[in-house]
């Protein structure tokens, strides 16, 4: 997991613009390359996003206006590397949910998430496929969809413990050789009891 100095937390009441520029599917997008893959110039980003080189350059560049990437110190010739600013960026849900412009960005950020991880499952199936990845990493992979019963106290203790862990893990393999980038994405989404319907007498 990131350390403090590696991680972005956004204030909605002074991050606003920030916030809606983060909600650009090919911004985002580029950003979660940077973070993954290291930098990158924006024609190689052009090459692995299927957009046009000016496409990339402009959205880098909205990116960088709002510190989410920043230019990296060595060129390739003219054309400049981008690097992620901040491997981790986060937000109060409960601040974001005060307003219907707040909502909607909230809403906006968790589908690029979720597209996010249908782009990671993606690759990996195809990682495993060409024996990019091992066999060893095929029976720990995977997504779980269980639906536990939790109040609200214990689903917030839910996301401690399970950060908690995370960056316990991340420390100790940071030095292994076997170690690979995994793409975690965990979601707790309480849902309200459907009323019951009743047939018109």
């Amino acid at each position: 997991m990131p350390s403090e100095d590696d991680h972005r937390l956004l204030d909605p009441t002074q991050d606003a613009a920030a916030l809606k520029a983060l909600t650009h599917p090919l911004r985002i997008r580029l950003l979660g390359l940077l973070r993954q893959d290291g930098p990158a110039t924006a024609s190689e980003l052009a090459a692995r996003t299927s957009e046009s080189s000016a496409s990339t350059s402009y959205h880098l560049r909205v990116l960088a206006k709002y510190a989410f990437v920043a230019e990296a110190e060595h060129r390739d010739g003219r054309e400049r590397r981008w690097q992620a600013v901040h491997a981790l960026t986060s937000w109060s849900n409960e601040a974001l949910a005060t307003t219907p412009d707040g909502r909607a960005s909230l809403s906006l950020l968790r589908r690029r998430q979720v597209e996010h991880l249908e782009t990671s499952l993606a690759r990996h199936e195809q990682d495993i496929a060409t024996g990019r990845l091992g066999p060893e990493w095929v029976e720990p992979s995977g997504i779980s969809d269980l639906m536990p019963r939790l109040t609200p106290e214990s689903l917030a203790e839910l996301w401690q413990t399970f950060e908690e862990k995370l960056t316990e893990l991340t420390a100790r393999d940071e030095n292994d050789p076997r170690a690979a980038q995994v793409v975690v994405l965990a979601a707790g989404l309480p849902l309200a009891a459907h009323e019951p319907t009743t047939d018109p007498v």
